[in-house]
């Protein structure tokens, strides 16, 4: 699921931190591998909104 790939990125994204610092090109790319996760998680999350949504209309 997606959002087991978000956690397991965000604590990867952490403990690169910790070992190469904040701003270092391997944090960074787990930041914008996270940013992606979190948007394809709400942009499923929103379809399944919108399909709920004509299911009751």
């Amino acid at each position: 699921m997606l959002s087991n790939a978000i956690e397991n990125k965000r604590n990867q994204m952490f403990e690169t931190a910790k070992r190469f610092g904040m701003s270092s090109k391997q944090t960074l790319k787990c930041s914008q591998e996270l940013d992606l996760l979190i948007q394809l998680h709400q942009s499923e999350q929103s379809r399944s909104n919108q399909i709920s949504f004509q299911k009751i209309s």
